[in-house]
């Protein structure tokens, strides 16, 4: 969907232009339905459906430079190589989620293939209770073959990285817990304690804002305050080239991660958090959350009500070094102040969906798996009746 009323020309790949109907849902308060591989289709009315939705292999970074030229965007995370439709059956940590909650929550419908062979539309009218499990709930009850999301208005975006030596963490987490105390949900902040084979550690600050620079600049002045940066990426950008803020790689490769919540970062965490080296991690990253994540999510996950994500990774390159970093990984949780719950999309090996929901949750999702797939023809990862 796009801004205007006309059929629009259709982005290279993106399949033929599709007419809106009449007949679906309205779209978020806010926001407009989305295009897909099988075509864009032109808005007038929040109450026309667009199109047959995103592809289920459709990459975040794809959807985004479609939709960067309208002055929209999806909820992408920190990687635009992800599929949309993976990270929204997961839940979903974007990096607009403090302004737009979960990923899933911007889903407004599925298109499925069910454990009986059957094509079907799910969304909150035909079926509400598949329709919430597949929001979030690890995407085991049916096979999806596309979704349609919600787009946001975007029509500005700063971000960056800001990168300093390690010897001034101390006044860099100082800064990053006074800015996220009193962050808007349009301003995302994340920290990052960085150590790559070959170089110092260092300690970076990545940022993205809903709006201009000038609107943003009171509120970063804690960072520019502190001692000359190696490098300043900070500047207006496209939603588009969000994946240059923390540049992963996009090839696939071994690691070791895992996450946890953080209950607070008060100075006892912080303190923990910089008191030893981070080796033989690679990275140690907080994320900002509250805003939209802390509120009410029709959703497996519900409100996201810790304030901090926390994220940590190695690469195993031999098996003594995988015990070394899953033995800094513990030692970090055993440090912080962790709820215990953990996002779907960070769940690694050694968890299950009982990680990530609460048991209310998770007998839901088992009885609607019961239903839906009772033969189990479809299996995940982190399956919801292990």
């Amino acid at each position: 969907m796009l801004p205007h009323s006309s059929a629009t020309p259709v982005p290279p790949g993106w399949g033929s232009p599709r007419s809106p109907t009449g007949t679906a849902r309205r779209a978020a308060p806010g926001a407009r339905s989305c295009c897909g591989p099988g075509g864009w289709t032109a808005w007038r009315s929040t109450r026309w459906r667009a199109g047959p939705g995103v592809g289920a292999g459709v990459a975040s970074g794809r959807l985004q430079a479609a939709a960067a030229p309208h002055g929209l965007t999806g909820l992408p995370g920190s990687s635009p190589v992800v599929s949309v439709a993976g990270v929204a059956l997961g839940g979903g940590l974007s990096w607009f989620g403090r302004a737009h909650g979960w990923v899933a929550d911007s889903v407004t419908a599925f298109e499925v293939v069910d454990g009986e062979g059957r094509r079907r539309r799910v969304d909150a009218d035909t079926d509400p209770e598949l329709f919430w499990a597949l929001r979030g709930g690890g995407g085991d009850v049916a096979v999806v073959t596309s979704l349609d999301v919600a787009l946001h208005p975007a029509p500005h975006l700063y971000g960056g990285r800001m990168l300093w030596t390690a010897e001034h963490a101390p006044e860099v987490m100082d800064a990053y817990r006074q800015i996220t105390a009193a962050a808007p949900d349009e301003l995302t902040v994340w920290l990052d304690l960085l150590h790559f084979p070959g170089a110092d550690p260092m300690v970076a600050v990545d940022v993205t804002h809903l709006g201009t620079a000038d609107e943003v600049r009171d509120l970063l002045r804690p960072l520019d305050r502190l001692a000359r940066p190696l490098s300043d990426g900070r500047a207006t950008m496209p939603v588009s080239e969000l994946g240059a803020i923390t540049a992963e790689p996009t090839d696939p490769g071994a690691g070791l991660s895992r996450a946890e919540l953080l209950t607070d970062l008060d100075d006892g965490a912080a303190k923990a958090l910089l008191a030893d080296p981070i080796a033989p991690l690679l990275s140690v990253q907080i994320r900002h959350l509250e805003g939209a994540f802390a509120r009410r999510s029709d959703s497996p996950h519900g409100p996201l009500t810790e304030p901090y994500a926390l994220y940590m990774f190695g690469i195993p390159t031999t098996p003594a070094t995988a015990d070394a970093v899953a033995g800094k990984q513990s030692a970090f949780a055993d440090a912080l102040p962790i709820s215990g719950r953990k996002p779907f999309t960070f769940l690694n090996p050694d968890e299950t969906a009982a990680n990530a929901f609460t048991p209310e949750a998770l007998a839901r999702l088992r009885r609607i798996k019961t239903r839906h797939d009772p033969h189990n023809t479809f299996r995940s990862n982190f399956p919801a009746n292990r």
